[in-house]
C-alpha cells in the first residue's frame, strides 16, 4: 500500500511538473545580462523572419493578415512560457494551411478559430496523458508524405497572386483550383508577374552573398520601395496588402494592418462564414471536431519534429510531453485574440538557434517585437506587395515538400513504405488533410503492428534434440517464444505449435524473451493452453517476466490444474515433467 502511495505521489509530481519546463530549467541555471543579450538579438532576428511568414500564411489561409501576426504574438509567448523546448519557436506553419483554409471557406473565422480552440484542448489532454513518445512511432514515410504534399499544395496555390489572376471565388478543394485558375489564365497581370519573378529570384541568391541579415528583410524591403517609388513615378499598379485588405473594428475601416492593440474576443462570438452569425452548437462542434483533431495531431506532429531538429542543433533535449502541453495552452487563448492555430516552426526555429538564442525567453521576445512592428510599422508593411508574400510562399513550400528525400525514398525504401508515402501524398493533395492525417495514422499504427509482428518469433524443439539450455527426454518438446505477444504477433507466436503430435507428454514454454503480453495474446494463449490439456498434454510455463506473469495470474492462469506448472528456469522445468509425466 505504502510502494502505491509512493507511486501516485511521484506521477503526481510529474505532472505537476510539466507546465513550463523548459523556461524554469533555463532560468535555474541562472539567468544574466549577457544570456538575455543574447536572447534578445535572436529574438529580434526572428521576428524579422517571422513577420512577413506570419502575413503570409494568413493571406494563404483565407484570413487578412493581421491575424496571422496575432497567432505569433500570443501563441508566440505562450508556447515557450509553458512549453517543453527551450529554443522552439511557434506560430502560423504552412503544414496547416491546407487544413485551414477549407474550414474557413466552410465555417468563416469564427468556425476557424473555434476548431483552433478545440485542437488546443486536444493538445493539452495528449501531453496531460504524456502521449508525447508516442508520436516518434508515426513512420517517416507518412511525415514525409504529408510535408511533401502540402508543400505541392501551398506552391500549387500561389499562383493566383503570382500571377496576378482575377478569380471572384476560390473553391475548397485542390482541381477545383487549379481548374479555376487554369480558366482565369487570360486575367495574368504582367506587373504582378514581374515582381513576383524578381522576389524569387532575390530570394534566392541573397543568402547566397550574406546570412547575416535574412534574406526577407532585405528582399521584402527593398521590392516594397521598388514597387512603390515605380508607382509614384511611372504609375506601376500592382496588389499589395493595403489595397487588398480592409477591416471594420467598432465602425472605423483599416487599411492594411490595423494599427491597433489585438482585440479580446470569444472565438465562437466571431462571424461565420460571408460575415454571417456562427452559430456555436452540438452539430457545429460535431462537424468541427474532425478538422480540430488533424490540426491537434499535425501540430503534435510537427512540433515535436521542429523540437527534434532544435535538439539536434543545440545538444539540447526537450520535454514532449510538456511541449504538446505547452503547444495545447497557446491555441487554447490565441483564439481569443483572433489567432490562427500555431505550431512548431522548423525555420524559425533553426534561425532562432542560429542566431545564438539561450533560452525560451527568446521566442517570447520575437513575439513582442511582432506586437511593436504591428503597433508601430502597421502603415508600412500595408505597402507590400502580394506578389512578393506569395513568392515567400513558394520558397517556404519548396522548402517543405523536400523533393530530393522524396524521390530518394520512392527508389530505395521497401514498397511498403513507399505505398504509404504516395497515399499520404496523394491523399493530401487531392482530397484534404483531415483525410490524410486520419489515414496516416491508421497506416502508422498497422505499419508499427506489421514491423512488430516481424519480429515476433516462436521455435518447437522437439524430443529427443538438443537445445541450448537442456537435453530433452523423449516425449518432452521445448516452445520458445520470441518478442511481444500482443493483438498483431500472437496468432502467429502460436501457430506453430500446431505441429506438435497428439502422443507428445510435455510442452515446456520458454517465455523469456516475451517481455510484454495483451489480452490478445492472453486469448492466444489460452487457446493453446486448453488445447494441449484437451489432449492429455503437460504444459510448463517456464521463466516469465513480468508484465506476463502478472496478467496470467490475473486472468487466472495457475496451478490449479495437473496439466499446468510454472517454473523459473528450464532446469527446474524439467524435473517438474520428470516427475509429472511416465516416460516410456
Amino acid at each position: 500500500m505504502r510502494k502505491r502511495l509512493l507511486r501516485a505521489v511521484e506521477k503526481q509530481k510529474k505532472f505537476i511538473s510539466i507546465p513550463g519546463v523548459a523556461l524554469k530549467e533555463a532560468l535555474a541555471s541562472g539567468y544574466n545580462a549577457s544570456t538575455f543579450k543574447a536572447d534578445l538579438s535572436a529574438g529580434v532576428v526572428v521576428g524579422i523572419v517571422a513577420l512577413p511568414l506570419a502575413m503570409a500564411l494568413a493571406i494563404a489561409v483565407g484570413v487578412p493578415p493581421q491575424y496571422g501576426l496575432y497567432t505569433a504574438i500570443f501563441a508566440g509567448f505562450i508556447i515557450p512560457f509553458f512549453g517543453g523546448s527551450a529554443l522552439q519557436v511557434s506560430g502560423p506553419t504552412a503544414a496547416f494551411v491546407v487544413i485551414l483554409a477549407p474550414i474557413f471557406n466552410q465555417y468563416g473565422l469564427g468556425g476557424l478559430l473555434v476548431s483552433g480552440f478545440l485542437s488546443g484542448l486536444i493538445l493539452m489532454a495528449m501531453g496531460v496523458l504524456r502521449f508525447g513518445q508516442l508520436i516518434q512511432f508515426i513512420p517517416h514515410p507518412v511525415t514525409t508524405g504529408f510535408t511533401a504534399g502540402i508543400g505541392t499544395v501551398i506552391g500549387v496555390l500561389q499562383f493566383k497572386d503570382l500571377l496576378g489572376l482575377q478569380i471572384e471565388k476560390t473553391p475548397d478543394h485542390f482541381l477545383e483550383r487549379v481548374q479555376v485558375m487554369i480558366a482565369a489564365a487570360p486575367t495574368i497581370q504582367l506587373n504582378e508577374v514581374a515582381v513576383a519573378l524578381g522576389t524569387l529570384l532575390l530570394l534566392v541568391f541573397v543568402p547566397r552573398v550574406t546570412k547575416r541579415i535574412p534574406a526577407p528583410l532585405i528582399v521584402l524591403s527593398s521590392v516594397a520601395l521598388l514597387v512603390g517609388g515605380a508607382g509614384y513615378f511611372f504609375g506601376f499598379e500592382v496588389s499589395t496588402i493595403g489595397n487588398r485588405f480592409s477591416t471594420n473594428i467598432f465602425g472605423k475601416i483599416h487599411s492594411g494592418i490595423p494599427q491597433i492593440l489585438p482585440q479580446f474576443t470569444a472565438p465562437w462570438s466571431v462571424t461565420g462564414i460571408g460575415g454571417a452569425h456562427f452559430d456555436l452548437n452540438f452539430e457545429t462542434l460535431r462537424q468541427l471536431l474532425p478538422s480540430a483533431f488533424a490540426i491537434a495531431m499535425l501540430g503534435a506532429i510537427e512540433s515535436l519534429l521542429s523540437a527534434v531538429v532544435g535538439d539536434g542543433m543545440s545538444g539540447g533535449k526537450h520535454d514532449p510531453d510538456a511541449e504538446l502541453f505547452g503547444q495545447g495552452i497557446g491555441n487554447i487563448v490565441t483564439p481569443f485574440f483572433g489567432g490562427i492555430p500555431a505550431t512548431g516552426a522548423i525555420a524559425r526555429t533553426a534561425t532562432n538557434i542560429r542566431y545564438g538564442a539561450k533560452t525560451p525567453i527568446s521566442a517570447m521576445i520575437h513575439s513582442l517585437f511582432i506586437l511593436l512592428a504591428v503597433l508601430l510599422f502597421a502603415p508600412l508593411l500595408s505597402y507590400l506587395p502580394m506578389a512578393s508574400l506569395a513568392a515567400l510562399l513558394v520558397m517556404v513550400a519548396w522548402n517543405m515538400s523536400e523533393f530530393k528525400r522524396f524521390i530518394h525514398i520512392v527508389r530505395v525504401a521497401p514498397r511498403s513504405d513507399v505505398a504509404v508515402l504516395l497515399t499520404c501524398f496523394v491523399l493530401t493533395v487531392l482530397f484534404d488533410m483531415v483525410i490524410a492525417v486520419a489515414v496516416g495514422v491508421v497506416l502508422a499504427a498497422l505499419l508499427f503492428m506489421q514491423r512488430m509482428a516481424s519480429i515476433s518469433s516462436a521455435k518447437l524443439i522437439g524430443e529427443g534434440h538438443a537445445s541450448p539450455h537442456v537435453q530433452l527426454p523423449r516425449g518432452v518438446v521445448l516452445y520458445e517464444v520470441a518478442g511481444p505477444l500482443f493483438f498483431g504477433a500472437a496468432d502467429k507466436a502460436m501457430d506453430t505449435l500446431r505441429l506438435v503430435r497428439s502422443d507428445t507428454q510435455c510442452v515446456i514454454f520458454d517465455m523469456y524473451s516475451v517481455p510484454v503480453m495483451d489480452e490478445t495474446g492472453l486469448v492466444a494463449f489460452e487457446n493453446a493452453l486448453n488445447r494441449l490439456s484437451k489432449q492429455g498434454t503437460l504444459a510448463i510455463i517456464a521463466r516469465l517476466q513480468k508484465q506476463p506473469q502478472e496478467l496470467l495470474f490475473r486472468a487466472g492462469i495457475t496451478e490449479k490444474t495437473d496439466k499446468l506448472a510454472f517454473s523459473n528456469n528450464l532446469e527446474a522445468a524439467l524435473v517438474i515433467a520428470q516427475d509429472r509425466v511416465n516416460f516410456k
